[in-house]
């Protein structure tokens, strides 16, 4: 569903993506670990289309973004780690604005269970977002991706900021995702959470992807080390 070919991205003298090869397939979750810098946006902008690569390919579903970015697009739903919403709007209202753009048709009361699937409160859903946690915004946008139906979630930093229990909930709906045959790529600095919920972790620096592990054969201390190896080691 997804895939990266040679894809090379520099930005004045710094190398943002050096020759990145990377392919996300139907169920998987793919978790993106590094320091900032390490180029985990710049690949998922690269699949979204809002960073053009001097060199290489990113393909989504095996549509060229490049050559077709808005085609690539309708395959894709993407959650940011600050989900914008309008705040004098509630959960429901922003959800039928948003769902609207895309230009797909699902009546309020589906659009409501999308909310409550996601897990927000139902006493929460005609509130507005103003007074909402980021853990409860983040939850909007969740639905706002589920919603569209999209086979391919990209994830910038999503549990960023969230207790304990909100993350554990989120861990929860991407393993939903992937049980439904969605591809997930997520970038992330939380090892736990990559290691619990990934099916693949990948570990970046400087723009190159170092090594690719199955999480299943490691744990989280093995996964530490070998992160913490490869960030202490020369360029």
């Amino acid at each position: 569903m997804l895939q990266a070919i040679a894809l090379t991205r520099q930005f004045g003298q710094h190398k943002a993506l050096c020759a990145l090869d990377l392919h996300v397939g139907p169920g998987e979750i793919f978790c993106l670990l590094g320091p900032n810098g390490a180029g985990k946006t710049t690949t998922i902008n690269c699949f979204l289309g809002f960073v053009q690569p001097d060199s290489g390919q990113a393909l989504v579903n095996g549509i060229n973004v490049q050559q077709h970015r808005e085609q690539a697009r309708k395959h894709i739903a993407y959650i940011p780690e600050t989900v914008m919403l309008y705040p004098y709007l509630s959960g429901l209202e922003n959800l039928v604005f948003f769902h609207a753009l895309t230009g797909m048709h699902h009546s309020r009361q589906e659009l409501l269970e999308y909310l409550l699937r996601a897990g927000l409160q139902e006493d929460a859903v005609h509130r507005r977002v103003g007074g909402y946690s980021k853990g409860m915004r983040q939850k909007v946008g969740i639905a706002i991706a589920t919603a569209k139906q999209a086979a391919v979630l990209l994830l910038d930093e999503p549990t960023s900021g969230l207790d304990p229990a909100a993350s554990n909930e989120f861990s929860v709906l991407l393993q939903r995702f992937s049980n439904e045959g969605r591809a997930v790529l997520m970038a992330t600095h939380d090892l736990y959470r990559a290691r619990e919920v990934a099916s693949r972790i990948g570990i970046m620096k400087h723009g190159r992807l170092l090594t690719v592990m199955d999480a299943a054969d490691v744990d989280h201390y093995a996964l530490e080390s070998i992160y913490m190896e490869h960030m202490t080691a020369a360029r």
